[in-house]
């Protein structure tokens, strides 16, 4: 799941993102695809798929699928992709929000399968504008925290016009306007810091702490979402405390 929220700190979203290698694969290779149609196979004059391969290199998908999928979204070679970005908005338990993006080349598929599985497993479609309000479209940028500290990223990043800097599993993660983001991830480049992946997400205004047992039915949904092909990022706007975050480590540890 994308969606800025602290269920990337646990160790339940690593061995979801471990058993789900081959969809992680699809949905990062679908991204290749949409950036090089929209700006062309050229990664130094189309930054959104510089973003998109380094991201997809970052997770181990081979050369040679990164290549085809940029030759494919470029048209080069007769085949082409043709691709629909899709958003509907939901909740779940606790009426915790739900922003469901989906890439897709069928739209009442998609739809089908987002209403679906958000009502097998205790989520309901919402109005569209419901859930939306809540997130605003902003940069973020993972930087790795091997060998780097909070103030080298902090002077790298701020310099260049980044809102704020936050902790991350991986190291820090910096948010900027959705326009900012290129220039603030090629001032942490020219700094030397190492970034592990920089997109376009939704982020939430206002975010809602939940206990463990609402937490554990919010990613059984986020997880069913997930499964589906169409669906490419699952944002929510909750929030986890440590002692809720440590109770649901200890679950994945059992």
């Amino acid at each position: 799941m994308s969606g800025h929220s602290k269920w990337a700190t646990t160790k339940h979203k690593k061995a979801v993102i471990d058993s789900r290698r081959a969809k992680s694969f699809a949905k990062l290779i679908k991204n290749i695809e949409v950036a090089a149609k929209m700006g062309g196979a050229d990664l130094a004059g189309n930054p959104t798929l510089y973003d998109a391969v380094q991201k997809a290199k970052k997770t181990s998908v081979p050369n040679d699928n990164i290549d085809r999928a940029i030759k494919r979204g470029a048209g080069v070679g007769g085949e082409s992709v043709d691709y629909q970005t899709i958003m509907y908005e939901g909740y779940g338990p606790s009426g915790v929000a739900l922003l469901i993006e989906c890439l897709t080349d069928n739209k009442n598929r998609a739809a089908a399968e987002v209403r679906t599985t958000l009502s097998r497993n205790g989520g309901t479609l919402a109005d569209p504008g419901s859930v939306s309000y809540n997130f605003s479209r902003k940069g973020v940028i993972v930087v790795s925290g091997e060998g780097t500290t909070e103030d080298d990223v902090l002077m790298a990043a701020l310099e260049a016009g980044a809102e704020e800097v936050e902790p991350h599993p991986d190291g820090f993660e910096v948010l900027t306007e959705a326009g900012e983001l290129v220039s603030v991830r090629a001032a942490l480049q020219a700094a030397g810091l190492d970034y592990e992946s920089a997109d376009i997400e939704f982020v939430p205004s206002l975010k809602v702490d939940i206990d463990v047992d609402t937490a554990r039915k919010v990613f059984r949904i986020i997880d069913a979402l997930e499964d589906s092909d169409d669906v490419q990022n699952v944002y929510s706007n909750f929030g986890l405390t440590p002692e809720v975050q440590a109770e649901l480590e200890a679950d994945t540890d059992d």
